[in-house]
């Protein structure tokens, strides 16, 4: 028997397993489910909601499974007569207080605490008396809070306060007033939220859920006198699916393009072709700076709850940021002008609509920044739940669709554009164009799998030319939070840099499907979407974004050349040092 080995019996299932192993864990191994409702693996492991309790022989009272580790010769019983009376007084007690419009509710039929409900035959309140009400705070163009739905788990502040460091929701009060709110009971709008959305999909209830603005697209593409365009996201393909109960990481591109045609949408168009533009952009402007060693490293822009995060946190390293504005931005400004100009279309009548993974894109999409001759580049962002949402409004069955391309002339991509929706993909697909450029020379070697992974920050040096260049890409604001600190101290030594909001980039982003804290314990959702991009690169006849053939027509035709002053025009921006706490500002002020 090695040392570091435990032995114990969980319904009468013999369990060998590792020393420190949860009950929780144990039992999963063992293929014995145990429910849960607070727990969330590696982000909240606290034991507060107490549904995953069970009976360990010889003790009195209950233990909690995701807190209390395995012993040797352990007795577990994980649903005696008592176990389940207690499993059902907790769960009688939280729906006391909660809202029960669960049949409007954004996550009805994705919703733990109902699920649980109906596993475990809540069917009346057993204990009604008075409920807490709280005000809704929809001020945030991306979050809407719910506190009438809040059961109290914390995962949204374990999410925000340790996975992305931010800390800016919390508890607050004290016994039945206790809530889950902001510092002075604020407005997420008001607070240092870098609308990343993580809370929300930490959240097993409606208690968070983005603004969704999905009436505003039917009122369009109802509008006889609008030319509604639509453009999506790489990571929204490999994720859609999810929403109407295929595996994870399916690639339903062409589903996803006839759906959007049958909507109503006039041009259904790609944001991987604006990803190309971005590299185009990104990797001339790296270029640049490197030949002149000019504020390296350079730091992505693509992010925008990174860029958020950056103007609010470090704007001292303002600088060090690409000026290239995001892929969905670029590619509405262009829209706007040169499919406009080249169709004879009026700008003004045209509504471009982003279907983005992110809902910091919808924060992003209405910035003072973003405009170019009084209009906005983008007009409308909605989610990967919202574009199923409308899907399903439409009565569309998604599943039995037949594949369809995007429209040209903006409908074309490469391989490198598909990989921006994970974690190290804009890093690799600017290397492979930069090393192009900086060689002169068409090499072969395009995968730079330093770079990728599921690690939060991934550091590495490439030669290119002869000249190494040493990079890194972090996702994730603590992450991101650990690279700035070397950067500001003085301490890192990189020329280009990488960072995305979110922990695993675009396709694990605030607007992507839901995963209930069972799947995400026992699924890596993370690599099944990633896995999905990448196989799109592979099977990609062009995998260089400066190849690109659409490319190459418009700036010919149009922008002339990679940071030219029309190209700077559209598709660069410039960023503002942003107060932590808006509503402080004011008062003093």
């Amino acid at each position: 028997m090695e040392e570091n080995l435990v032995n114990l019996t969980i319904d009468g299932v013999k369990v060998t397993t590792k020393k420190g192993t949860t009950i929780l864990e144990a039992a999963k191994e063992a293929g014995i489910d145990i429910p849960t409702l607070c727990f969330l693996k590696d982000i909240n492991e606290v034991g507060d909601c107490r549904m995953c309790i069970v009976e360990v022989e010889g003790r009195r009272g209950f233990a909690t499974s995701c807190i209390q580790t395995v012993e040797e010769g352990m007795v577990v019983h994980t649903h005696t007569p008592n176990v389940l009376e207690a499993r059902h007084v907790i769960l009688d007690l939280i729906i006391s207080n909660h809202a029960k419009d669960c049949l409007t509710c954004t996550r009805s039929g994705n919703c733990e605490l109902q699920a649980l409900a109906v596993k475990f035959n809540v069917l009346d309140v057993e204990f009604p008396g008075e409920m807490t009400k709280h005000k809704i705070d929809d001020l945030s163009p991306s979050i809407v809070r719910d506190f009438n739905k809040c059961i109290l788990c914390r995962r949204c502040v374990a999410a925000c306060k340790n996975v992305q460091k931010i800390g800016a929701i919390d508890c607050i009060n004290r016994g039945f007033e206790s809530c889950i709110s902001t510092v002075g009971d604020h407005s997420l709008n008001d607070v240092n939220c870098t609308n990343c959305g993580q809370c929300i999909e930490a959240c097993p209830t409606g208690a968070l859920h983005e603004k969704e603005t999905i009436q505003d697209v039917w009122v369009k593409l109802k509008d006889p006198d609008a030319y509604v365009v639509v453009q999506t996201a790489p990571a929204v393909r490999v994720a859609l699916g999810e929403e109407f109960g295929m595996p994870i990481g399916t690639n339903v591109t062409g589903k996803m393009v006839t759906a959007l045609k049958r909507l109503g949408f006039d041009k259904v168009f790609d944001t991987n072709t604006g990803a190309d533009f971005t590299i185009m952009e990104e990797a001339h402007e790296f270029v640049e700076r490197f030949k002149e060693n000019d504020h390296l490293p350079m730091i992505t822009s693509c992010s925008p709850g990174w860029v958020k995060y950056i103007e609010m946190n470090y704007p001292e390293l303002l600088p060090h940021l690409s000026t290239c504005k995001s892929p969905h931005q670029m590619f509405g400004a262009l829209v706007k002008t040169y499919f406009a100009k080249r169709e004879g279309i009026d700008p003004n009548k045209i509504y471009m609509v982003s279907v983005m993974p992110c809902i910091a894109k919808k924060f992003e999409r209405q910035r003072a920044e973003m405009k170019n001759e009084g209009l906005y580049d983008v007009d409308n962002v909605i989610t990967t739940r919202e574009l199923s949402r409308m899907i399903k409004q439409a009565n569309i069955e998604f599943e039995q669709l037949e594949d369809s391309t995007f429209d040209n002339p903006m409908g074309e991509a490469t391989g490198a554009a598909a990989i921006f929706g994970t974690t190290g993909g804009v890093m690799e697909a600017a290397l492979r164009t930069a090393q192009d450029i900086l060689t002169g020379q068409d090499l072969e070697k395009i995968d730079f799998e330093q770079v990728r992974g599921g690690e939060g920050i991934k550091r590495a040096t490439v030669n290119i030319g002869g000249k190494d260049i040493k990079v890194v890409a972090a996702s994730g604001l603590a992450n991101a939070q650990k690279i700035m600190e070397e950067i500001k101290s003085g301490k890192a030594d990189y020329q280009f840099v990488e960072i995305m909001a979110c922990p695993g980039g675009c396709i694990m982003g605030g607007g992507q499907p839901i995963k209930s804290s069972k799947i995400r314990r026992e699924v890596d959702v993370r690599k099944l979407r990633a896995d999905a991009l990448y196989s799109i690169d592979e099977k990609s006849t062009i995998r260089k974004s400066h190849e690109n053939p659409i490319l190459k027509q418009i700036y010919a035709e149009y922008l002339e050349a990679p940071g030219s002053y029309r190209a700077h025009k559209l598709l660069h921006t410039h960023y503002v040092e942003r107060p932590k706490y808006k509503i402080m500002e004011e008062q003093k002020g």
